[in-house]
């Protein structure tokens, strides 16, 4: 039998019907230097080949990541969420990335599944242009190879060894908890992050505007906390954009009471903003050819970019200690 060299972490609730999908995948992977480790909050009595199920209680995403310095056998570990699987290549590609010893961790791109529903790809698209969600190469395969300096961890794999010198992941934040990672492997271990293009894993996307927005939220929440605690990743013109369109929308009702040069430039404003979405539009449409798709995301992005927006302004100004709740379902 080979030796493990890599090892599939995968955090979960309960064992779902994404977990068996995920393993399935997995599993699709001809090689055998690899190994799965599942952690529940419970463990059931399925069973699969190379894989471990690993009860933790109720704890975080962030903790169950964690708890792989001590369980996994792999130099590698391969960190990708329940709702996630690689592509068939994904060892072959990363085995390439990790020749050069300088690299403590590589991230890839997490691609919408074709199979995922027509409202669950909208909310998908949502993040395909640079103007609706800021890092398109974070959902399609973009660009060349290049140096990052912060990564999620739906599609992010690091050494072993390096992992554990810096303690894992901080279990108070999640999400956020691999920003917080990543700014650790840079700055106190001078780690490079590689981004390749081509390592893909599939991620099924949220599924309706609620819960996508929820989902946006949080994430608004965690970077605008982030921004002010952790500069060095997070304090970013870009992350604050949103927050400076919702304070736009917010003095229209002043500005209307002003006819002339101000109202004009808030038309103008207004204007701008529906251009930026027709760009959008023209993005999302080189990876996404369904027209419907593409259309109903232009009013997804539009709450989107408010609901972040007011959600960053409460994290970075009113937001002091900021703790993770889990999720109840």
């Amino acid at each position: 039998m080979n030796q493990i060299k890599y090892s599939f972490i995968i955090p979960v609730k309960i064992v779902n019907d994404y977990i068996r999908e995920a393993v399935g995948k997995i599993l699709e992977i001809k090689r055998s230097d690899y190994e799965i480790l599942i952690y529940p909050d419970e463990a059931n009595s399925e069973t699969w080949p190379n894989a471990r199920q690993i009860a933790t209680g109720a704890v975080g995403p962030a903790a169950k990541r964690s708890l792989s310095i001590k369980d996994s056998q792999g130099e590698i570990l391969i960190f990708i969420d329940d709702d996630a699987y690689p592509s068939p290549d994904f060892l072959d590609k990363l085995e390439l990335d990790f020749i050069d010893q300088n690299i403590s961790a590589v991230g890839g791109p997490a691609l919408t599944p074709p199979n995922d529903s027509f409202w669950q790809k909208v909310s998908g698209a949502v993040f395909l242009s640079k103007l609706s969600g800021g890092f398109p190469e974070r959902y399609a395969s973009v660009g060349k190879k290049h140096f990052i300096t912060d990564w999620p961890s739906v599609n992010l794999s690091v050494r072993k060894e390096a992992f554990a010198r810096v303690g894992g992941f901080d279990c108070a934040y999640w999400p956020g908890e691999d920003t917080k990672l990543c700014l650790d492997l840079v700055e106190k271990l001078k780690g490079k992050i590689l981004y390749d293009p081509e390592l893909i894993v599939w991620h099924h996307r949220r599924s309706g505007l609620i819960r996508h927005l929820k989902q946006v939220a949080n994430y608004g929440l965690h970077r605008g906390y982030f921004a002010k605690k952790y500069p060095q990743t997070s304090f970013k013109f870009k992350y604050f954009l949103p927050s400076l369109f919702v304070v736009f929308v917010l003095l229209g009702g002043i500005f209307s009471f002003f006819p002339g040069l101000i109202l004009n430039f808030y038309v103008l404003g207004w204007m701008i903003y529906a251009a930026a979405l027709l760009y959008s539009a023209r993005e999302i449409h080189k990876y996404e050819k369904n027209i419907l798709i593409v259309l109903n995301s232009l009013y997804y992005i539009f709450l989107t970019h408010l609901v972040y927006g007011a959600r960053f302004i409460q994290g970075f100004f009113l937001t002091f200690n900021l703790r993770s709740k889990l999720r109840k379902v």
